[in-house]
């Protein structure tokens, strides 16, 4: 009996009703009524809460000066990350724009490897030289420093994709501060015209580094921007939303009707870099309300909980699991050693032969090797 109890508490699922949608130019929307089973749950709790922890301990270190530069958190978008690759596969391609801690653990990377290119060690997924935005791994072609520079470049993985004929496409993420560039319009305007299979997502977090999207943008109903293409609008703070319309637009891609927009109402924590303390332009109430009403993860833990699909225990073990595998990369991120000089040119070609680059002067020469 108790073998049989196990099976059937593995198989629990909570039948959930999602907020309804905004569509634009479609006929059909995402399902309102969806399943989600025990173990999808414990497993994206998991990933969230360790992407939270990830972050925590990032903003941490960065305080204390270990890791320098650039370096935009994620804490508060974790549905969107988790949410859509629930609903797409890994073979599918992923670019997004510098803020890309999160989808380089979603694509594959280890927080080991994440948390040592935070600190520009060697055992970093770049080897210590890409730091927070520029990390990459299979089919994920990384954050990226200039804004909305990513979109062309994801257009042009999924173009591959349709010249490959392999049914993949590709997901590429943008905020609403980038959302007004030009050559987003471009982009949309080319993956309409070849039907090219990708799913546009802009991840509205409100505000493009201090200005709210109402004092950026004439319109801020960013899922009807692509005109001619359609669009979804979500609760990015639900991951059973986005799981659900990332399906929703992924089907609509593989089925041959070109590219979809979709549109993650989302917020962030922290200040848009680690340099904006993040309270100038909004207040802290306002951050306070929305840490309190619709967490990701909160929202995600009362439906388990009130499902009966976990235990209080059990999630606070993963909790504890999450905490440790955290602490540990961080030590390993900060005892792991710096990439020596010899290696500042390596990799420049995926493989060609040893060449010799020029320094900083005619004279000084340094080495490649792919």
């Amino acid at each position: 009996t108790e073998k049989m109890l196990t099976n059937i508490s593995n198989v629990l699922r909570a039948c959930a009703q999602r907020n309804k949608c905004d569509v634009h130019k479609l006929d059909e929307a995402p399902a309102t009524q969806v399943v989600m089973t025990r173990d999808e749950g414990l497993q994206y709790y998991r990933t969230m809460q360790t992407m939270r922890r990830m972050e925590l301990k990032a903003d941490q270190l960065y305080k204390q000066k270990i890791i320098r530069g650039f370096c935009h958190l994620y804490d508060g978008q974790e549905a969107c990350a988790v949410g859509i690759e629930a609903s797409i596969n890994l073979t599918d391609h992923l670019i997004t724009a510098y803020r890309a801690h999160g989808y380089t653990y979603t694509r594959g990377g280890t927080v080991k490897e994440i948390m040592a290119e935070l600190t520009g060690r060697r055992g970093g997924i770049a080897k210590g030289k890409g730091g927070s935005m520029h990390m990459y791994c299979k089919h994920f072609y990384g954050g990226n420093g200039i804004v909305g520079a990513q979109v062309p470049l994801g257009a042009g993985v999924a173009l591959a994709c349709k010249f490959q004929g392999n049914n993949e496409l590709c997901v590429c993420l943008y905020g609403d501060g980038a959302a007004n560039q030009g050559q987003i319009f471009e982009t949309y305007n080319m993956a309409a015209l070849w039907k090219l299979p990708v799913i546009f997502i802009c991840e509205n977090n409100r505000y493009g580094m201090g200005t709210s999207v109402e004092r950026a943008a004439a319109s801020t109903d960013y899922f009807k921007r692509g005109d001619f293409i359609p669009g979804l609008r979500v609760d990015g703070m639900d991951i059973l939303c986005v799981r659900e319309a990332t399906r929703f637009a992924a089907d609509h891609c593989r089925s041959g009707k070109g590219p979809i927009l979709m549109e993650l109402q989302t917020y962030r924590y922290h200040g848009h870099s680690m340099s904006d303390p993040g309270v100038s332009y909004r207040t802290r109430e306002e951050i306070q309300e929305v840490r309190s009403k619709s967490d990701p993860i909160s929202l995600l833990k009362d439906r388990m909980l009130s499902n009966n699909m976990a235990s209080v225990e059990e999630l606070k073990e993963i909790d504890v699991e999450v905490r440790k595998e955290i602490e540990d990369a961080a030590q390993f991120a900060t005892t792991d050693p710096e990439p020596p000089l010899e290696e500042l040119c390596n990799h420049i070609f995926s493989n060609n032969p040893p060449l010799e680059v020029r320094g900083t002067n005619p004279w000084a020469k340094l080495k490649s090797v792919s």
